[in-house]
């Protein structure tokens, strides 16, 4: 079945507390009328206090009340659907937010395994250490257990009724049958004082025995789980009743818990509560420690965020029915899958999805599916499993294809011979790689690198062959293949591997085997027998499942390591070009000729042709436009590399020595420079504000590097050391060699970078795919990576510019002169702001051709043929010629528009056969007359490009249709 709702073009807004429905509600008019028809909403389901973003969802059966809760939400569609627009929600069903807003969360650390939700949870409740058997691992402290207890940082509070373990911000619930360690504790004392026969204290007595006849939640069926959980919800009811009206026991209450949190120091008073924590459903433990264990899932090392095991019915039924809900009302669209790759098992919960959530066709009572995309990185030539319900992915895979579009081969090859020579090393981009996953697996992911090698040590011990296996070496060799990994994850989901997952699992073998010689085969040879099966007889069907079990958990842990070992390190410490350097990429200095994009976006065309153009999320490294400025540098290599040196001198005493090395060090220095030259504020009087966001950047981009600081163990000498230069380098109190000269050239860069973001953002929206726009981006995004890609965005701004845009109307009055002072006033994102309303709205007029059109790339002659992208998209009688410039800088091209003619003089496009007639330039209302050419019918570059940067030249379409129709009208006049 074919998807219905394919939205034709996107715009993504990230929904918080500070940009709520009823703000969203406020722009809705002006982004319908730059040509949006669906809003790409980041999550919208109850989330945790304050949150920025809306991944960290405490309660997914109800809409967040911070964003205005169901009301607002049914306003906000509710103006959608009369404008004809529609949602894209973004859901995530990986993980939940592990808080005290979350109900089950707290349950399950309340009532264990006896929980009613234990099971949404993906916990081990039978971990490797039997010491921790029916208990939840919490490596959430700041430091060593007994210390953290020592130092009074863990204390027994009772708020509502129910008592807690306090940590800073967070709260841990007792157990019921445990709160009798504490009303327990001095009973005589209080009879003495209410009376043995008063009603108080009958009452305290109840609640006692009402906790003593509590079943043991360990051994409780699932039945009777209900039964028990409103026995406690009345026990808590009546204690919290007796707290507030009867002082003798308030003040008998608190006595007690201040004896249990002790004297601060004496290890003798905290016996009592540190008894009291070792009889809860969870231990609590340093987060850093070198034997921390875990036996939950968690997202990427995030431990307040806790894997949801999707896979069983009931838990997806209850995480999603109110997603069901809104695709059933028809007040969601379409969905986005966050994290598919940390799910037990992708296409099952895809196909259970589509199975839930189809919705009625057009077709009187035939259903379609529902359109889905999915958060997957693809890495180097993988492809979305063809058997996924999709119709493809968030779009980075298009991000880095159409960026390496516009950075020149030879140029990039000469730029990364002089990166190499200013750091004074060549790293090979292949064992750095290798050497980050490995740093990952060894730090941030620890724990559940042991866990998984305790648990393949276990496989061993039940193989005849492996049994004698050390434990040690068998989980080395499996963390070496688990390292050589080529792509984020695989997708075995039975006991026959499917063909790509062999392939990329033998690879990984293959490089382990080379990088690790002395590794005897024999380990080698399990690690694969468990990854891939094993048809041998001596292998039960009960370990071939055992087996199949391990190999889903690994598969869920990989795409971490390589999105921490790739994304999170090595792309901020290698970087010949720094706007090669994100998610998905690949920053080695490698071709880009148009020719590889064609390809790419054919193949994508017949894979997903509905998949989403992006080329800004709010998980990109750097804003679109700071990449179309870097890119610029890869025209000019020479240039940059003398620039670079002279200010590397200018610079040398801003520097400082730590520890013997030099901060910032040479690779640091030069990542500095490449992100001033993307993110240099067009406005000077954005300075001030610049310098703050660039020192937050830079430090930021230190800790993930994790060369000389890190998140987990900061260095204080060298952030400051860097804070320091970038401070310096950037001050305008007093002579700056560097920043005069540095302005000087950036004058260049940012010139060509403009024509490359409009080049980019012209094939973004005429490609194949659904284009999504990222909040704030009609004007230049000059922002860096989250939070910066997250501040608020002046929308009164963007539609007071699009209102005056909109009054410049083709009619008697010619649009040539506002056309002019678009060019000449680039600096203020207009002539953005202007090309994306054109085209947009041209394509929403032509809806067919472009989400049916074929694309067909166009032969370019004359001098000036490399610096052209050019195709067409065709539909039937429909087309669109669309023609793009690039590598400007390298050819020289002239800073004077008026220049430009003489420039792209003799270089035209070969239109494909049956567009030889009338054209209409979109952005500029020209109308354009095909010329013939030794038999072929040609359009030139030089007339497209008159009087705009890019070009869109319509066939066949309403426009030409209108303009026949004026023509014929002046002809019978």
């Amino acid at each position: 079945m074919a998807p219905v709702n394919i939205p034709l073009t996107c715009y993504r807004l990230q929904m918080n507390g500070h940009f709520t429905f009823l703000e969203a509600s406020k722009i809705i008019g002006y982004l319908e009328r730059l040509g949006i028809t669906t809003i790409y909403s980041s999550p919208i389901l109850q989330s945790r206090a304050g949150s920025e973003h809306g991944y960290d969802v405490t309660d997914p059966t109800r809409i967040d009340s911070e964003l205005g809760g169901e009301q607002q939400f049914e306003s906000f569609q509710t103006e959608l659907r009369r404008r004809g627009m529609s949602i894209l929600l973004d859901i995530v069903p990986n993980h939940m937010a592990a808080r005290p807003e979350n109900p089950w969360w707290m349950d399950v650390l309340e009532n264990g395994p006896g929980s009613v939700y234990s099971s949404y949870f993906d916990i081990d409740w039978h971990p490797p250490s039997r010491l921790f058997e029916n208990k939840i691992l919490l490596p959430i402290l700041g430091g060593f257990y007994a210390d953290t207890l020592k130092k009074g940082e863990l204390k027994l509070v009772f708020h509502e009724g129910q008592f807690f373990i306090q940590y800073f911000e967070s709260s841990f619930p007792l157990a019921p049958k445990t709160y009798l360690n504490v009303l327990r504790h001095q009973q005589q004392t209080l009879e003495a004082k209410l009376g043995a026969s008063s009603p108080a204290y009958q009452e305290y007595l109840g609640i006692v025995v009402g906790l003593e006849h509590l079943a043991p939640r360990e051994t409780l069926p699932v039945y009777a789980a209900g039964d028990r959980r409103l026995q406690v919800a009345a026990l808590k009811e009546r204690l919290k009743e007796l707290y507030a009206n009867d002082p003798t026991f308030r003040k008998f209450l608190d006595s007690n818990i201040q004896l249990f949190n002790g004297q601060h120091g004496s290890n003798a008073d905290l016996n009592a509560l540190d008894r009291l924590l070792s009889e809860q459903s969870y231990a609590l433990s340093f987060w850093n420690g070198a034997n921390a264990e875990i036996n939950y899932r968690r997202f990427f090392n995030v431990a307040e965020l806790i894997g949801v095991r999707v896979e069983d019915p009931t838990v997806m039924n209850a995480t999603h029915g109110t997603i069901f809900r809104l695709l059933e009302s028809g007040a969601v669209a379409g969905l986005r899958i966050d994290h598919i790759d940390g799910l037990h098992d992708p296409l099952g919960y895809l196909q259970r999805l589509q199975n839930h959530a189809t919705v009625s066709g057009s077709n009187g009572g035939h259903t379609s599916d529902v359109y889905l995309i999915v958060e997957k990185i693809l890495s180097g030539t993988e492809h979305l499993p063809s058997e996924w319900p999709v119709s493809g992915t968030t779009g980075y895979e298009f991000l880095n294809a159409l960026n390496r579009l516009f950075v020149h081969p030879e140029g990039i090859r000469r730029m990364a011979k002089g990166y190499f020579k200013f750091i004074g090393k060549e790293p090979g981009f292949a064992n750095l790689l290798y050497e980050k996953k490995k740093l990952i697996m060894t730090s941030l992911l620890a724990v559940e690198m042991r866990y998984l090698g305790h648990q393949l040590s276990i496989l061993a011990q039940q193989d005849r062959y492996a049994r004698e296996l050390p434990g040690l070496e068998l989980a080395h060799a499996f963390a070496e293949v688990t390292a050589c990994l080529p792509v984020y994850r695989t997708y075995i989901r039975g006991m026959e591997a499917p063909q790509h997952a062999k392939h990329y699992i033998e690879q990984a073998l293959d490089e382990a085997r080379s990088r690790n010689p002395l590794i005897d085969e024999k380990y080698f040879q399990f690690v694969r027998d468990v990854l891939l099966g094993s048809d041998a007889e001596e292998v039960s069907p009960e370990q071939r499942e055992a087996r199949l079990g391990f190999v889903m958990r690994w598969q869920q842990l990989t795409g971490a390591i390589e999105a921490k070992g790739l994304e999170d390190t090595l792309l901020y410490v290698y970087y010949p070009l720094l706007s090669l350097n994100d998610v998905g990429g690949d920053p080695r200095p490698t071709n880009g000729e148009a020719g590889q994009f064609y390809d790419f976006v054919h193949q994508r065309q017949r894979r997903e042709p509905h998949g989403l153009n992006s080329t800004a999320t709010h998980d990109t490294k750097r804003g679109e436009d700071v990449r179309a400025r870097i890119n610029v540098l890869a025209e000019i290599p020479e240039e940059w590399n003398s620039h670079l040196k002279r200010w590397a001198r200018f610079n040398a005493k801003s520097s400082r020595v730590i520890d013997g090395q030099k901060a910032p060090d040479r690779n640091e220095e030069i990542f500095i420079y490449q992100t001033l030259v993307g993110a240099w504020p067009l406005d000077e009087k954005e300075l001030p504000d610049f310098r703050v966001r660039m020192r937050e950047y830079v430090l930021k981009s230190a800790r993930e590097a994790k060369v000389h600081t890190r998140w987990v163990r900061q260095n204080p000498k060298q952030e400051k050391a860097l804070d320091a230069f970038v401070s310096a380098i950037l001050t305008t109190s007093k002579p700056n060699r560097f920043l005069d000269d540095f302005r000087e050239f950036h004058c260049k860069i940012a010139y060509f970078g403009m024509l490359n973001g409009l080049a980019q953002m012209l094939v973004k929206i005429t490609s194949p795919g659904i284009p999504e726009i990222y909040q704030g981006n009609e004007l230049w995004d000059l922002r860096l990576v989250d939070p910066d890609n997250r501040r608020p965005i002046d929308y009164g701004l963007r539609e007071k510019l699009l209102n005056e845009i909109a009054q410049h109307k083709p009619g008697a009055e010619s649009i040539e002169p506002y056309l002019d002072e678009l060019r000449s006033e680039w600096r203020d994102g207009r002539i953005k702001l202007y090309a994306l309303w054109k085209v947009l709205n041209f394509r929403r007029r032509n809806a067919s051709l472009f989400l049916n059109g074929s694309f067909e790339p166009l032969q370019v002659m004359g001098p000036r043929a490399r610096n052209v992208v050019a195709y067409a998209r065709k539909h039937k009688n429909e087309s669109a010629i669309v023609v793009a410039p690039k590598w400007l800088a390298y050819a020289k091209a002239p800073l004077d528009w008026r220049e430009m003619s003489r420039f792209w003089a003799d270089t035209k496009i070969i239109l494909p056969k049956g567009n030889s007639g009338q054209f209409l330039n979109v952005l500029t209302n020209d109308e354009l007359r095909a010329d013939q050419n030794r038999g072929r019918s040609t359009l030139n570059i030089a007339q497209l490009l008159k009087s705009f940067p890019v070009a869109c030249a319509a066939s066949g379409t309403q426009e030409i249709t209108s303009l026949k129709s004026k023509e014929s009208k002046l002809d019978a006049e």
